[in-house]
């Protein structure tokens, strides 16, 4: 796929308004951070940044979601300290691009805030994007990833990024995070994708981080996860929380490959199934879900048009997918669109 992106700049002394969609991960979740297998998909659903320049030296945001606007001086050394917190993933990437001089805008956003649908990922992308980036989609996602981790802390792969970049009208993506490759594959038409909200969650302060590194540790004994084939040499993983943890992640990568070849054939029934397989994963190798979302999965999987559901996103809270047939009318769901990625509206 073409992954050129040019946008207007700032420099130029014109306001730019930009937009990033939100994502849903259909399976894959966990493990972008050890460079593994994702199939995901922007929604239609959006955060737009307007920024404008100004005469002061400093970094100003408004934001409809939020009563503490950002105001800082720039250039900013070190975003982690920054104030209000959800100003952080803009004073992040305003850090990467060394922003020199001052801006004024706004922020809004139809991306349920808390929801696990990357409404912060979305605000970064959109943001660079206002800011004046030229690159290519990776090169976004890149350095989104990039502002988000030293901003938050949180030790984040590029799934979410690169997902808000790079989405395709139509089509789920199929990732590889250790190549940084991406992989338009058509959502069937008889297929649609739902969202159910279950409750909120933060990333920032959970136990992602620690599962980063049971990750790291699993990789100390056996090698790069992406790159095994079965769970044989994981037998060689004393610990048995860490063998867990890895388990899920080869077995999840190759239900991504499953996955998107059901996509392909269009056989549905096949893909859900994978996509149930994918939840009890996360329930029980990974420990992400809650009693909540398995409750919210398991109520959607005794439906007939409905072909899969499971826990959407880093997890401890957040959102259940389904997949389902096109007149399946879920209570209190959403149902989401495969958009195209990030751009400049203006």
């Amino acid at each position: 796929m073409t992954t050129s992106l040019v946008t207007t700049s700032l420099r130029s002394g014109e306001p730019a308004t930009a937009r990033a969609p939100g994502r849903v991960v259909l399976v894959g979740d966990h493990t972008d951070y050890t460079g593994g297998l994702v199939c995901a998909m922007a929604i239609d659903r959006w955060t737009t940044v307007s920024l404008r320049r100004s005469g002061q030296v400093r970094l100003r945001l408004r934001s409809e979601d939020e009563a503490e606007a950002l105001d800082v001086s720039v250039p900013i050394e070190d975003a982690s300290g920054v104030t209000p917190r959800w100003g952080r993933y803009v004073a992040g990437v305003a850090a990467q691009l060394r922003l020199e001089h001052g801006v004024d805008g706004d922020v809004s956003t139809t991306i349920p805030i808390g929801s696990g649908l990357s409404s912060s990922a979305a605000l970064e992308v959109a943001a660079a994007l206002a800011l004046g980036f030229v690159g290519s989609v990776v090169e976004l996602a890149s350095l989104c990833q990039r502002a988000e981790n030293t901003s938050t802390g949180l030790p984040s792969g590029i799934l979410d990024q690169l997902t808000s970049a790079a989405g395709v009208d139509g089509h789920t993506l199929l990732m590889d995070c250790h190549q940084r490759s991406i992989m338009p594959v058509p959502l069937p038409s008889d297929a649609l994708i739902q969202v159910l909200f279950v409750a909120p969650r933060r990333l920032v302060g959970s136990p992602y981080g620690e599962r980063v590194a049971q990750c790291a540790a699993a990789e100390a004994v056996v090698g790069p996860l992406r790159l095994a084939t079965g769970l044989g040499p994981l037998a060689a993983i004393e610990d048995p929380l860490v063998r867990r943890r890895a388990s899920h992640v080869v077995t999840e990568n190759q239900r991504v490959r499953d996955f998107t070849s059901a996509l392909r054939s269009g056989d549905l029934v096949g893909a859900g199934d994978l996509m149930n397989e994918s939840h009890e994963s996360l329930r029980h190798d990974y420990d992400t879900s809650t009693p909540a979302m398995d409750a919210a999965a398991a109520s959607l999987r005794e439906r007939s048009d409905v072909f899969g559901a499971r826990m959407t996103g880093g997890g401890f809270g957040g959102c259940v997918v389904a997949l389902t047939d096109p007149e399946a009318d879920l209570p209190g769901a959403w149902r989401v669109r495969p958009v195209g990625g990030a751009h400049i509206i203006s």
